[in-house]
C-alpha cells in the first residue's frame, strides 16, 4: 500500500488525465487530476459515479465556486502533495447550495462537512476572472426545482440521482406552513426506489420553502 495524508492507499498516487465523461470536472481549467482522489475514490470508475449526481447541481449555479470546490475533492490537481479547499469556500459553496439541494429532498453531505477542511494553512480557494460580476447575487426569485428549461438530458441526469421519480397530474397547489404543497390528480411511478406501491397513493410533494417563488411548470 501508500501512505498520503494520514491514510493508506493499495496504489500509490497518479497523476492521469481528466476524461471528458467526468461532467462534472472535465472543464474545471486544468487538464490532469491525481487518483486516488481527496474522498479516497481509487479507480475512475468511482469518480465518475459519485461525480455525477453532483451534475445537476452544478448546472443550477448556486454558487460561483461550486465547481472548484467540489473538483479540488474530486479530481484534485497534480501536486506533490495534497492540497484542500480552503475552509472558507466550502462554507460559501454550502451556504448557497444547501437551500437549492433542499428544494430536492438532500442535505450537505457528510462527507463535505466544511470544519474538516483547512482555515490558515495553504488551501485550494477560487480567483474567477469576474468574480465582482459574478458574485453578485443574481436574484432568482424562481423555485429552485423550476428552474431550468428541462432539456432531455437534465431530465434524464435528475432522474439517475434521485431516489425515486413520479410523473404526475396535478390536481392542486396549496401553500402550508411556508412550502408550496402541490396535490396530484393522477400518479405514475417511473422509479420507485425505497417507496412502497400501498405508500404511492398517500404521496404529496411538498416544495420545501416554496410558498412564494413562483414555478412556471405549476
Amino acid at each position: 500500500g501508500s501512505y498520503q495524508s494520514g491514510r493508506f492507499y493499495t496504489k500509490p498516487p497518479q497523476c492521469v488525465d481528466i476524461p471528458a465523461d467526468l461532467r462534472l470536472c472535465h472543464n474545471v481549467g486544468y487538464k490532469k487530476m491525481v487518483l486516488p482522489n481527496l474522498l479516497e475514490h481509487e479507480t475512475m470508475a468511482e469518480v465518475k459515479q459519485q461525480a455525477s449526481s453532483w451534475v445537476p447541481l452544478l448546472n443550477k449555479n448556486c454558487h460561483i465556486g461550486t465547481q472548484v470546490f467540489l473538483c479540488s475533492l474530486f479530481a484534485p490537481v497534480c501536486l506533490d502533495r495534497p492540497i484542500y479547499p480552503c475552509r472558507w469556500l466550502c462554507e460559501a459553496v454550502r451556504d448557497s447550495c444547501e437551500p437549492v439541494m433542499q428544494f430536492f429532498g438532500f442535505y450537505w453531505p457528510e462527507m463535505l462537512k466544511c470544519d474538516k477542511f483547512p482555515e490558515g494553512d495553504v488551501c485550494i480557494a477560487m480567483t474567477p476572472p469576474n468574480a465582482t460580476e459574478a458574485s453578485k447575487p443574481q436574484g432568482t426569485t424562481v423555485c429552485p426545482p423550476c428552474d431550468n428549461e428541462l432539456k432531455s438530458e437534465a431530465i434524464i441526469e435528475h432522474l439517475c440521482a434521485s431516489e425515486f421519480a413520479l410523473r404526475m397530474k396535478i390536481k392542486e397547489v396549496k401553500k402550508e406552513n411556508g412550502d408550496k404543497k402541490i396535490v396530484p390528480k393522477k400518479k405514475k411511478p417511473l422509479k420507485l426506489g425505497p417507496i412502497k406501491k400501498k405508500e404511492l397513493k398517500k404521496l404529496v410533494l411538498y416544495l420545501k420553502n416554496g410558498a412564494d417563488c413562483p414555478c412556471h411548470q405549476l
